[in-house]
């Protein structure tokens, strides 16, 4: 495995690409796959780039919390280091994410719906195939709040009415793979720096046999970035993608970066992220 040596705890300044228009005059939209129908383009957003900085939160993890910010940073280690044998991962690694969520943010019930396993280069959409998508390296959200309670009748259909009467959460679980994050590592925006009326973009989600939708982002200076430096295979990052409780923090929007000041020879970033529906009871 290969080592580096990584700068201090800092703030990174840097650039994201927010939500900036379409390119045809239609709302926006991204389809998942290729081909598309008829040859239309992947997406027709034209992003724009914003300066920004990301500032380090190493050392202060219990600053922040999923219900406060939209996000949270905790310890665990995983018997998978490898993540190479996709039936282990959605036995034995989709088991400990369950105990982890039930551990750390008080579940009940965890329904996991799907994983992403990132190795690839850097891409604004990642797709280039399921296990070498590159890091996203654009604002979203995972999930709309219509798209998230569409979720739930979808994974869970014989308990959803029942489940929906209670809170229902969506949480990513998100780990490095193999090496500290060196190149692109991942960044998350403070819930409370956002303004939802105005900031996000409901965005149509194409699959092959369906339709959701994800959340763009326009940019707002006020918006504020986090991150841990050398984040490492132990350390998870708990990124909240939608509540139904309106008095919490309800998303955090979240995109890869660049850190120029990263070791070149630094190994490229391996990550994956579990979509977990959590709820609060079982």
């Amino acid at each position: 495995m290969a080592t580096a040596v990584f700068a201090a705890p800092h703030d990174v300044p840097t650039t994201l690409n927010y939500f900036g228009s379409t390119k045809d005059g239609k709302p926006p939209y991204n389809f998942t796959y290729e081909p598309t129908p008829d040859g239309v383009p992947q997406t027709n957003i034209a992003p724009e780039t914003y300066d920004s900085v990301v500032h380090d939160v190493r050392g202060k993890e219990d600053t922040v919390s999923l219900d406060t910010n939209g996000f949270a940073f905790v310890k665990h280690v995983s018997a998978e280091k490898d993540f190479t044998d996709e039936e282990a991962i959605t036995t034995k690694y989709y088991k400990e994410v369950e105990e982890l969520l039930k551990e750390h943010v008080g579940a009940k019930k965890v329904v996991i719906f799907d994983h992403t396993i990132r190795r690839g280069s850097s891409g604004t959409y990642g797709k280039d195939g399921p296990q070498q998508r590159g890091p996203v390296t654009r604002v979203h959200v995972d999930q709309t709040y219509a798209a998230s309670l569409a979720r739930v009748r979808r994974h869970a259909p014989e308990d959803a009415e029942r489940l929906l009467q209670g809170r229902v959460r969506i949480i990513n679980v998100w780990r490095p793979i193999g090496n500290p994050v060196a190149h692109h590592p991942l960044a998350v925006a403070d819930w409370r720096t956002l303004d939802p009326a105005t900031d996000l973009i409901s965005t149509r989600h194409i699959y092959p046999d369906r339709e959701g939708s994800t959340f763009s982002v326009r940019y707002n200076p006020a918006h504020r970035w986090y991150y841990i430096n050398a984040q490492t295979p132990e350390e998870v990052t708990l990124i909240k993608c939608f509540d139904s409780d309106e008095g919490k923090a309800r998303l955090t929007p979240h995109s890869a970066f660049l850190d120029a000041t990263s070791p070149k020879d630094a190994p490229q970033r391996q990550s994956i992220e579990v979509r977990c529906l959590v709820f609060d009871q079982e």
